[in-house]
């Protein structure tokens, strides 16, 4: 199970340019920004490829837990260096939190139904685990993102702290309850019948696994501000309706894509369970602990977080958790339901830009 050279040089370019950048005072620029992303996603692949290499040694679910908190964190560390940066942004956290959601449940989960489908026609997947990803992906969903403005404050046009804060601690605790059940009362459910042979690296290979994540995080953390300062001055120079939305849209974009190419790998090798675990796992993590990790932010920084969906927004996710129950209900996947999903995604996309 070899690691390729990138993974090494990309968190020791990354960790070396943040040094380097804080030690001189190097201002944000054009040329700044673009080298810091160039590295940033350099160091997420990293990241994803020393993860993988735990996951050999843990075995699943655990190796699955591993790489979903590793993109959590980053996600975490670049939204919030885009919270703190120029004017307040309410609206970002939510934005990033539903963009993931839809870019999962409609964009990675079709692409892994629809690359799969056509490679093999057919594939099985235990509907148990899949269940139980989906059952607090929508409970979450609509505890966070749909049920804030239907409260009477929120009728009122104002949701007070109190049901922030009681809302955040369902999440955690309903995140806390799934990862009870996958890690060990129902650990089977999560996992395929048959796992793919790896070899499983040794103690020094995990160890040198373990130190190059880490310094993949470190290296992604520190130049979160870079990349989050360039994002904006680039989308503010066009002409957008809703430019939280299309900043969410894009760092998710950015921060999925080893996920994304992970679980489609997995699909086409026909372990669609193993893809799922990644997709329906970082959704799952992104609503159950980005979440409410920007609003525990946003109360100690003093920026305002909002939660409520604008009413297409709320229609497109409701329409998305719906087709997920229904396309994994049989436990067989087949092309045109990768298909359906694909083309919500694509519906998702056009109205960020055309809301």
């Amino acid at each position: 199970m070899a690691t390729a050279r990138y993974a090494f040089v990309f968190p020791i370019a990354a960790v070396s340019l943040a040094a380097v950048g804080s030690f001189l005072h190097i201002e944000v620029s054009d040329l700044m920004a673009v080298v810091s992303t160039v590295l940033l996603l350099g160091t997420a692949f990293s990241a994803v490829q020393h993860a993988e290499r735990m996951s050999a040694r843990l075995g699943q679910p655990y190796g699955t837990l591993v790489l979903t908190f590793s993109v959590t964190l980053i996600e975490v560390s670049v939204l919030v260096s885009l919270m703190m940066n120029g004017t307040n942004n309410p609206t970002l956290a939510r934005e990033a939190v539903l963009s993931t959601v839809m870019f999962v449940l409609t964009g990675v989960v079709g692409i892994c139904l629809l690359l799969g489908g056509l490679r093999h026609h057919e594939q099985e997947i235990r509907q148990q685990g899949v269940a139980g990803y989906l059952s607090v992906i929508i409970a979450i969903s609509v505890l966070a993102l749909i049920l804030p403005d239907q409260t009477w404050a929120g009728l009122q046009g104002a949701t007070t702290q109190v049901d922030v804060i009681f809302i955040m601690i369902a999440v955690v605790l309903l995140y806390g309850s799934f990862l009870f059940m996958q890690t060990v009362r129902h650990k089977a459910h999560f996992l395929e019948g048959e796992e793919e042979a790896h070899s499983r690296p040794t103690g020094r290979q995990t160890l040198v696994a373990v130190v190059f994540l880490l310094l993949s995080l470190v290296g992604v953390v520190s130049l979160s501000n870079h990349v989050a300062g360039g994002v904006e001055h680039l989308l503010s120079q066009m002409p957008l309706a809703d430019p939280d939305a299309v900043i969410g849209a894009v760092v998710v974009a950015m921060l999925l894509l080893p996920e994304t190419i992970t679980a489609v790998r997995a699909a086409r090798r026909n372990h669609l369970q193993r893809a799922l675990n990644t997709a329906l796992g970082s959704a799952l993590a992104t609503i159950g602990l980005t979440m409410p990790a920007m609003v525990a932010i946003g109360f100690i920084i003093d920026k305002q977080v909002e939660l409520r969906l604008e009413p297409e927004d709320r229609v497109q996710l409701l329409l998305a958790l719906i087709l997920s129950v229904v396309s994994f209900g049989t436990g067989r996947t087949n092309a045109l339901t990768g298909l359906v999903h694909v083309v919500l995604f694509l519906v998702y996309v056009m109205t960020l830009f055309s809301p």
